[in-house]
């Protein structure tokens, strides 16, 4: 994207976000519409498409904090409207000579910090002639990296904490096959546009300034396809299915990103491919949860076996472990298997930390009750004795 898109484009109306949301509101907004229009939730619908590429490069811009300081202080900037009111004389008020390099409060020849050092002119030229240089030649626009694209995966639980490598089926813009991404009809190729002469850019002129803009007629790239594709029409790319071998690593966590580099949209004009982004969902466990890289379980045990201790025989994810639970033990006590957990990336693994559920019967049989009350009398009671000084107080 050029940067005149940036004055021409309102991001924020795009994403449906105030100018004074935080990141992670735009970050909410760009899923919520991104997942409305994807393609693959909206198969030939040309509007949906066109509706995910315009969030998908709101959020390139707005997503990124620099990008989105520039573009806040580009559109205020030209917004204003001060360069189209100075721009239509050659004088300043009261006849005074009118430098350009007032509007950034430095001296001419100056730049603005905000646009790291650049002058006016360079700024300027950036915006209209595709990046040329103050005084330099207007430049067609080179070659463009691809837009980054995104998708969800869910997982399940071992596999996550194991690491597996999945399928991904994708339905995304890629390079055409029938015409290698050139747009022309096979056998043939692009010619130079006659209008800019492979430039990429005309001149225009305007009072006291000369504009340089992208051509028109090639869109900026310098030549043109007389001879379509008939696959893609004079595009280049073509929406088509791929599939993807991707390795998630072992302990990969919920709501984590992985990045694929060069496996997003073909970039324009011979630029790199942009990359993909996955979100891995993780499925909960019936048994397991997850601390950081320790797995946790909870094991219900009896009152006899809290008291009289017991070998407690309990699952990990890749078979089963005996921990030994001593005499005495407390409800909500917690066991540790050491290395049963999630392993790290420096080949280390967590530890499995077993908590113990005393379970008290709803009901017991004449027999037990018997047992329980004999049991009662020769045990020593509670530790209450601060609990019933404070009791007696409102005896």
């Amino acid at each position: 994207m050029s940067t005149k898109d940036w004055i021409e484009k309102d991001y924020y109306a795009t994403l449906g976000v105030q100018k004074s949301a935080s990141s992670d509101e735009i970050k909410k907004s760009y899923r919520k519409l991104a997942r409305e229009s994807h393609p693959d939730h909206n198969p030939g619908d040309t509007g949906a498409e066109e509706r995910f590429k315009a969030v998908s490069e709101a959020y390139a811009v707005l997503g990124d904090e620099a990008k989105r300081r520039e573009y806040d202080e580009m559109r205020s900037l030209f917004g204003s409207g001060q360069f189209r009111r100075n721009a239509r004389g050659a004088g300043g008020p009261g006849g005074q000579p009118f430098d350009v390099s007032d509007l950034f409060g430095g001296a001419a020849g100056g730049g603005d910090r905000r646009f790291g050092g650049a002058g006016f002119q360079d700024l300027f030229s950036s915006i209209f002639s595709g990046g040329g240089g103050a005084g330099g030649p207007a430049r067609p626009r080179g070659p463009a990296k691809g837009r980054d694209i995104e998708t969800e995966v869910a997982l399940d639980f071992g596999d996550a904490v194991r690491g597996v490598t999945l399928p991904l089926t994708l339905r995304a813009p890629g390079i055409c096959d029938t015409c290698a991404g050139s747009g022309a009809k096979p056998g043939t190729s692009p010619v130079t546009c006659q209008v800019c002469h492979g430039a990429g850019v005309t001149n225009r002129n305007q009072g006291s300034f000369s504009f340089s803009e992208p051509c028109r007629n090639c869109q900026g790239v310098g030549t043109v396809v007389e001879e379509k594709c008939p696959e893609c029409h004079g595009t280049g790319g073509v929406t088509k299915t791929r599939t993807l071998n991707v390795r998630f690593p072992a302990g990969v966590a919920d709501g984590q990103r992985i990045r694929l580099n060069g496996r997003g949209e073909p970039g324009e004009r011979g630029g790199p491919a942009g990359d993909l982004y996955v979100h891995v969902k993780v499925r909960p466990d019936e048994l397991f949860g997850r601390t950081g890289d320790d797995l946790t379980l909870t094991v219900p045990i009896t009152f006899p076996e809290a008291v009289l201790g017991t070998d407690l025989r309990v699952p990990t994810l890749d078979g089963t472990v005996t921990l030994r639970v001593p005499p005495g033990t407390p409800s909500g006590r917690v066991l540790r298997a050491r290395g049963k957990g999630v392993v790290r990336r420096d080949g280390k693994a967590g530890d499995l930390l077993v908590t113990l559920d005393v379970v008290v019967p709803a009901g017991v049989s004449d027999e037990a009750r018997a047992a329980l009350e004999a049991f009662a009398e020769q045990t020593p009671p509670a530790a209450r004795e601060h609990l019933d000084a404070r009791v007696r107080r409102f005896s």
